[in-house]
């Protein structure tokens, strides 16, 4: 796919096309993380919030509580 770049107000930029938004699972205010590698190569890549351990074992709890007739039943 070839994208040309456009002034943008004072800056310059690659306008996206919702297909391509879609294809890379990203929309409007998403963080991305730029890297530039040797010979010019610019790479975008999504930046993607991680649950703490501590979030993930208080949900676990929760929803085992939530559930735990379901789970003796099943046991």
């Amino acid at each position: 796919m070839v994208k040309t770049i456009s002034k943008i107000g004072n800056s310059q930029g690659i306008i996206f096309d919702t297909a391509l938004l879609e294809l890379a699972h990203v929309k409007s205010g998403d963080k991305m993380n730029v890297t530039v590698h040797e010979g010019g190569a610019i790479v975008l890549t999504p930046v993607r919030s991680v649950i703490s351990a501590a979030k993930a074992g208080a949900t676990a709890k929760r929803l085992i509580k939530k559930n735990s007739e379901l789970f003796r039943r099943l046991s």
